[in-house]
This record gives structure tokens, C-alpha cells and sequence, in this order.
């Protein structure tokens, strides 16, 4: 045999090789299982309600809320976060999740989350970190820093030792915000968002809205309210408004009003 020709066969064996390596690993990884993103809660199944404080971690103002929500059946639970409530995100992130985990264990079909401020947050992380939205029914925030707060900027600016790891966090361009903007957690599963105009602790008041979300601002539903950050686990408006989102059926605020929106 030639040399020209042991060449030529050389060359053809080398990319007969080649294309049997190309297709062995095409076919190896469509036969990898793939994860069934359709495998979400039943939403006509509702199961407990975790209530998820906010910075600080104080857990009086969702109480009022709870039992709101337990009057109408439902079993609701406040959460108690780490240490005072201002430290790593993270921490509060495994809170959540082990109550999920434990409810889940219990036999509940599905958590719904109620987050309040920073617990919004929490909740977000949660759903980006540990897969919330295959344990989570719904999600509902109440003024929630989702886009950061300029309140937490301008503390970590001009008062860096007033302000802890938490505030840091909540920032607008913290790492923890960029995580949930690229998870999309807004479209991972039904999320109703709440503010108010006079959010003056979640600024802009508009950093809660989230994309993929159902956003709602309090003075749309009841034009004039003047609801404060404070006031909104509280407030017979917003009170209602969780209702819906944790109902039943689609998001729906139709007919929402002063006060009633949960008529």
C-alpha cells in the first residue's frame, strides 16, 4: 500500500472516530433525566401558610395577620428567624426551609409564604436556593425590597456600622438581589405582590414589583389609603388582598375594595 494511500485511511479513520465520539455524548445526555418543571403543588390543594418576618425579625406585627388567615380555616405559623433578624439572609433562608421540609413531612401537600418586607426576600432566596417552588403553593410579599432599598444603600454609605449584614444585603446590586433577578423567581410559581405608595422603608416603593408577578399597589385596590411599611400586615386592605392570594383558583382581584378586598 502506498504512502499517500495509509494516509488517506489514517485521516478517515480519525473522523470516523470523532463523529462516533460527538454522537456517544449527544446520546448520553438526552438520556440523562431531565427535571419535570411541571411537577409544581396542585393549587386546589392549600396546606399551612409560613409567615416570614421582616428585618429584625420581630414577629408582632404577622400575629394579627395569622390569625386573620387561621379564621378562615387555615393553619398559619409565624415564623421565628436566627439571632435578631439582621444577619446573613442565608440563615433566615434555612428557617423557611426547614419549616417547609417539616410541614411537608407532616403530610401537607404544599406550604403557601407569606413574606413581610426582608421576609419577601427570604422567601425569593428560598424559592431560587432550595427549589421552593416545587414546596410552595404561592408566594405573597408585603412591601418587599425585591429590587433592594435605597434606605439600606444609603445606610451602608454613611453609616456602615449601623448597618449589618442584612442591610447590606438588601442593598440594590447586593449579590443576593442579582440571585433572585436571574433566577426569575416571579415566574417560577403564582406570586402576588403588595406595596404601598407610602412605603417609606422599602424605597423606591416600586422595588417590590417583580417580574413574572402579579404587582399590586394598595391605593389601586383603595384609591387614597395611606398605608404605611409598618401598617401593612395589619391593614384590613392588604389583609384581604393575602386572602386572595392565597385562595384557591387563580390570582384574582377583581372586585378587591377599601377594606373588603377579600369579599
Amino acid at each position: 500500500m502506498s504512502p499517500r494511500r495509509k494516509a488517506l485511511i489514517a485521516v478517515v479513520t480519525v473522523l470516523v472516530l470523532v463523529v462516533a465520539v460527538v454522537v456517544g455524548v449527544r446520546m448520553a445526555s438526552s438520556s440523562r433525566p431531565t427535571v419535570d418543571t411541571e411537577a409544581r403543588p396542585a393549587q386546589d390543594r392549600p396546606g399551612p401558610v409560613l409567615l416570614v418576618p421582616g428585618y429584625g425579625g420581630s414577629r408582632d406585627s404577622l400575629l394579627r395577620l395569622a390569625a386573620r388567615i387561621t379564621a378562615t380555616g387555615r393553619d398559619a405559623q409565624v415564623l421565628t428567624l436566627v439571632g435578631d433578624g439582621t444577619g446573613d439572609l442565608s440563615a433566615q433562608v434555612k428557617v423557611l426551609d426547614d419549616a417547609a421540609t417539616a410541614a411537608l413531612a407532616a403530610g401537607a401537600p404544599s406550604v403557601d409564604v407569606v413574606g413581610y418586607s426582608a421576609g419577601g426576600v427570604v422567601a425569593g432566596l428560598w424559592v431560587a436556593r432550595d427549589d421552593g417552588a416545587a414546596k410552595a403553593r404561592r408566594v405573597v410579599t408585603l412591601g418587599s425590597p425585591l429590587n433592594g432599598t435605597t434606605l439600606a444603600a444609603v445606610a451602608a454609605s454613611q453609616a456602615p456600622d449601623a448597618c449589618p449584614t442584612a442591610c447590606r444585603q438588601l442593598a440594590p446590586g447586593s449579590a443576593e438581589l442579582a440571585e433572585l433577578a436571574r433566577a426569575r423567581v416571579g415566574s417560577a410559581l403564582p406570586w402576588l405582590s403588595i406595596w404601598t405608595a407610602n412605603d417609606e422603608t422599602s424605597t423606591p416603593p416600586d422595588t417590590a414589583d417583580l417580574p413574572g408577578a402579579t404587582d399590586v399597589e394598595v391605593q389601586q385596590v383603595c384609591p387614597g389609603a395611606r398605608v404605611t411599611h409598618s401598617g401593612l400586615p395589619t391593614d384590613p386592605t392588604v389583609s384581604g388582598l393575602v386572602l386572595r392570594g392565597i385562595a384557591t383558583g387563580p390570582i384574582d382581584l377583581t372586585g378587591a375594595g377599601c377594606g373588603a378586598a377579600a369579599s
